[in-house]
């Protein structure tokens, strides 16, 4: 363990969460999974709920890192990667099993657990990467997690891209490929996942270095998929951008290398008087340390919660209804399509942005990280407005993808500073169980009633504006109150973050 450092465990984590993503291509293999089973729409929705619930409830899964790295002990973590790895197959396998007749029809709530644990093994595999990222970068944790969870959002297109190479046309044996491909890479992987800080004073150029790499992987994704709904693409171009887009993956290899010669060489030379990670207390102060219970008696662990089921929940709640929304607006399909493939690149833009705009924003004025909670929602209400009163998908679905996004990389952030890193995995994977409560009530409640009625009086389907206008009045509305809710968070937090900076400057000084 000892020859792998935390510039190999970051490539390894990157990797993993290429392949991790299953949950994002429910779209490819969820017309076989109606017809097979004989669903109806609302039978397929219900299964689909489930998939959103087991990816976004994981609060098992940050109780297992807990347990098994108590006192930062290593030899416990692959466990966490054995234990996604075993429900990621189980469940896409039965479900495989289910859809080519091996066994029996499954009844319809047996589908649904299926599913949830499928899905359920993401929130494992997150958890483990996130979490150690944010302990190997304790000076940039906005910046890793943003990679972690920007490659998490690109897993998709990612896995797409290959199923379209090997399988095109074959959405059965995309559910075996689901429950294989992830499987083995994680647990190929999982070995070289570990925690080891070691110096963090020239982390950045390197971190750049990964997040240009994630960025040119998400311009080459969104063009080949803005080419691959205009064109029909042959074999050979499948197979052709497929090798590039692994060989971009393969990259980060490189990045590590580089990362660690350099390291080598600033080990060899005296020792640097900026090694001290800045997310930490002043000399002679114990950490802030909370477990689940502790933080949950906050009055900040309820304010991110809120303005997270705000945030989050709108964001899903619009993609999960964007396809009908769309046709209501009269988009044509491929337009629909487009902007429903798209939505990966701008949730990308907008995990990656998040962490590394308020890392920036953190070193170099002290700015608080829930600040920018505040800002994303604010946009998120114009981009509300826009869908609402005009109809227009194209700005509106991007303000809202990206902002959308952001709320991954920014929540997991806030939470190991707020109350620490040591019970980091279990505190935020609870909070992110605002994205289906809040999607539930804003897509069902909301968007599901108010579209049936105006359906309903006007003979069971509804064209036009006034469709959804009243749902995305209201969205706007929700929103604007998780903009009061940040607010308040914001300058609740603002004199630790402040703490952050000044403890910086007195690293340069003394440097």
């Amino acid at each position: 363990m000892e020859n792998t450092n935390k510039w190999l465990a970051t490539v390894a984590s990157i990797w993993i969460q290429c392949s991790s993503g299953a949950s994002y291509t429910f779209g490819i293999y969820s017309s076989t999974l109606k017809s097979t089973q004989n669903y109806d729409q609302t039978t397929l929705d219900t299964v689909s709920v489930f998939k959103d619930i087991g990816a976004n409830i994981g609060i098992l899964s940050g109780l297992l890192f807990d347990a098994v790295t108590v006192n930062h002990r290593r030899s416990g973590l692959p466990l966490v990667y054995v234990a996604g790895a075993v429900q990621c197959f189980t469940g896409y396998f039965l479900m495989w099993l289910s859809v080519t007749g091996v066994i029996n029809k499954p009844h319809v709530l047996l589908m649904c657990l299926f599913m949830f644990i499928a899905a359920h093994a993401q929130t494992f595999f997150n958890t483990a990467n996130v979490v150690v990222s944010v302990r190997n970068f304790p000076d940039y944790s906005g910046t890793s997690v943003g990679i972690m969870k920007g490659f998490l959002g690109l897993s998709g297109a990612i896995l797409i891209q290959i199923y379209q190479t090997l399988f095109n046309g074959k959405p059965t044996t995309f559910l075996l490929m689901l429950a294989v491909f992830p499987t083995l890479v994680s647990l190929a992987l999982m070995l070289l996942v570990h925690v080891n800080p070691s110096n963090t004073s020239n982390d950045k150029p390197h971190l750049n270095r990964f997040s240009l790499i994630a960025l040119i992987i998400a311009a080459y994704l969104m063009i080949m998929i803005i080419l691959q709904n205009v064109f029909a693409f042959p074999l050979w171009a499948h197979i052709v951008t497929t090798i590039i887009l692994l060989v971009l993956v393969l990259s980060p290899l490189q990045i590590a290398h580089t990362a660690r010669t350099s390291e080598l060489h600033r080990e060899q030379g005296p020792p640097s008087l900026d090694m001290a990670p800045l997310i930490m207390t002043s000399e002679g102060q114990d950490e802030v340390e909370m477990n689940l219970l502790q933080a949950m008696g906050t009055i900040n662990f309820w304010l991110l919660f809120l303005a997270m089921v705000c945030a989050l929940g709108s964001g899903l709640a619009t993609i999960n209804n964007i396809t009908q929304i769309g046709e209501s607006l009269d988009y044509s399909t491929v337009e629909v399509n487009t902007m429903v493939s798209l939505w990966s690149i701008w949730n990308f833009l907008g995990r990656f942005g998040g962490g590394f705009v308020s890392d920036w924003f953190l070193h170099r004025y002290g700015g608080g990280r829930p600040l920018f909670i505040c800002l994303t929602q604010l946009a998120m209400v114009v981009g509300y407005l826009i869908i609402g009163l005009s109809g227009n998908l194209y700005i509106g679905s991007v303000i809202v993808g990206v902002c959308y996004g952001s709320q991954w990389s920014l929540m997991p952030t806030i939470t190991s500073e707020i109350f620490g890193v040591k019970h980091m995995g279990t505190i935020f994977n609870t909070i992110a169980a605002a994205n289906p409560i809040g999607s539930y009530i804003l897509s069902v409640q909301v968007i599901g009633n108010i579209y049936d009625q105006e359906a309903q009086a006007r003979g069971g389907s509804c064209h036009g504006l006034h469709c959804f206008m009243l749902s995305y009045l209201i969205f706007a509305a929700v929103c604007g109150f998780g903009v009061i809710v940040s607010l308040v968070l914001f300058l609740r937090t603002r004199g630790f973050y402040a703490s952050i900076l000044q403890r910086r400057l007195k690293h340069l000084q003394g440097s």
